[in-house]
């Protein structure tokens, strides 16, 4: 059956309403005026009081008009459905029955303080459906005043919002559970824009941060990644490349040890929060990126392939060595058998004369050349070894740890300036420990030298371009600009403290920078001892 409405809820409606409309409450919310005026087409004809009681009675939001006691003159067909009482239910009843304990006390003093100062009041109220259950209103409440300034009703506009209550709280939860799940995870993780910014990060990423000294974990990491630079994130991001379990060292230098973390990368979209994308839906693209530390996994790895290194470069000093002493003697050797050559073939051009001696002599050469070859058949060949990227950190510090012990008993002090993402070289592993082995060995007999300055030895990696460069600079008494040249002579030696070399620990040395199309060079500028400079070139994989 159709609700029929007595004439005098005709007239108390379209007089509030009008009242209302005509001079509405400071505080009352612009989008509420915009409604009713939509749906009542106010223009400049005045309608008649029925088209505004059939407005308000079709609207779908829960509209009631109270005296200024709050008691019920007028509720449109939509608040019946949102309370469940109906109009005659509720008309001359008060506002209060709507009420629910859950409100508290000091939300109703705010909602009257603002009615009584002529001002609207919109909030969210806990209000009791007629069979008791609870719902969340949304609700403006307007005074309604005549021209002299009283009030002579009060319009209420409300609309249940459980629902959406539940829906917000429910992302709320799930918001704040996913927080806590990141928070407590033991891996750093960061939300990366495409421009290189970091736009969130968890506990653990923090800490790493603090770690870092404010360097930013994620870039730095990031940089070591192949083929994914800051530089690239928004192509990466259009391709939606990404990275799985990627390790990348960090050394901090300064004497830190190094740390190796285990690095991820996983783009993700977010929804377009802009109007105009509610059609079209658009996403913007964030790298999740995730670095779990491996260190002591990486500690126990290393510890187990240091022993394998240390066996395998002892194998390997112990082949040099038998190389030096074999080669010295082809050296020695071959002088001898040089001059019998030349005093035989001098004889022959005297005649018959000196043929006896001239034959010993041959016979001589010929004795001297079978041994030569013996000796040179005697020789431990090298074994060629594969070039795969190599980190110079990772080979001097290697090499370190192997004099280790020779080290301590110089008493030599070891300033170690690694930069902490080095660019990794093209090449053979055993080679470039051998580069540095001599080096290093080199560095710690000029400390030992009588006049030398101290007993410091400090070494840098730089990334020079294309190149790596390494500086290692030690506290002897350098070497004399006349000599800068002999030293990489085979067999020169100018130390004068220890004995038992054979001068080859530099041939070793620039021969191993050459086969990786670098080189090495003493610093002329250099005052405080020598320095020796090694560049090594990328090179291509």
């Amino acid at each position: 059956m159709k609700r029929e409405s007595p004439p005098t809820d005709n007239r108390r409606l379209s007089v509030a309403l009008d009242r209302f409309l005509s001079s509405p409450p400071a505080g009352t919310p612009a989008e509420v005026i915009d409604t009713l005026r939509e749906a009542l087409d106010i223009g400049p004809v005045p309608l008649p009081p029925q088209v505004f009681l059939q407005t308000v009675e079709q609207s779908p939001v829960a509209i009631s008009i109270t005296d200024p006691r709050a008691n019920i003159i007028y509720a449109n067909p939509a608040f019946e459905r949102v309370t469940g009482y109906s109009a005659d239910e509720v008309i001359g009843m008060n506002e209060s029955i709507l009420s629910n304990r859950a409100t508290p006390r000091d939300v109703y003093d705010a909602l009257w303080t603002s009615l009584m100062s002529l001002q609207a009041w919109s909030g969210t109220l806990v209000n009791r459906r007629k069979d008791g259950t609870p719902y969340l209103a949304e609700l403006t409440i307007a005074p309604v005043v005549d021209r002299s300034g009283h009030i002579d009703y009060f319009v209420g506009i409300h609309r249940d919002v459980t629902e959406l209550h539940r829906l917000e709280l429910r992302v709320h939860n799930q918001k704040a559970l996913i927080e806590s799940v990141v928070d407590a995870a033991p891996m750093a993780i960061a939300l990366l824009a495409t421009d290189g910014s970091v736009v969130r990060v968890n506990e653990a990423y923090k800490r790493l941060l603090g770690d870092m000294h404010g360097l930013e974990p994620a870039l730095k990491l990031l940089a070591a990644v192949p083929d994914f630079t800051p530089e690239t994130l928004a192509r990466q991001a259009a391709q939606r490349t990404g990275f799985t379990d990627v390790a990348v060292e960090y050394d901090p230098g300064q004497g830190g040890a190094p740390r190796w973390f285990s690095c991820s990368g996983t783009w993700v979209g977010e929804l377009d929060l802009q109007v105009d994308s509610y059609f079209e839906t658009r996403t913007e693209q964030f790298l999740l990126f995730v670095a779990t530390e491996i260190t002591e996994l990486k500690r126990q790895q290393e510890q187990t392939r240091m022993n394998a290194v240390r066996a395998l470069m002892a194998e390997r000093q112990l082949a040099q060595g038998i190389r030096e002493t074999l080669s010295g003697a082809l050296f020695k050797l071959q002088g001898p058998i040089n001059v019998a050559t030349a005093a035989a073939a001098m004889l022959e051009r005297r005649g018959e004369e000196f043929a006896s001696v001239r034959a010993l002599l041959n016979e001589l050469r010929s004795t001297g050349e079978e041994a030569l070859e013996t000796l040179r058949a005697a020789q431990p060949a090298e074994q060629p070894e594969p070039r795969i990227p190599v980190s110079i950190n990772q080979i001097i510090r290697d090499v370190l740890s192997i004099s280790t012990e020779r080290l301590l008993a110089n008493g030599i002090l070891v300033d170690w300036h690694p930069t902490p993402v080095l660019p990794r070289v093209l090449g053979a592993e055993q080679p470039l420990r051998t580069l540095f082995r001599q080096l290093i060995d080199n560095a710690i007999d000029a400390m030992a030298e009588p006049d030398a300055r101290g007993s410091e030895l400090t070494i840098t990696t730089t990334s020079r371009g294309d190149a790596v460069e390494v500086l290692i600079d030690d506290s002897g008494p350098g070497v004399a600009p006349e000599l800068r040249l002999r030293v990489f002579d085979p067999f020169f030696s100018a130390w004068h403290a220890s004995g038992g070399h054979v001068g080859m620990g530099l041939v070793l040395a620039q021969d191993a920078a050459a086969r990786h199309g670098g080189s090495i060079e003493f610093d002329p500028g250099f005052q405080s001892g020598c320095r020796v400079r090694v560049s090594l070139p990328l090179g291509q994989e």
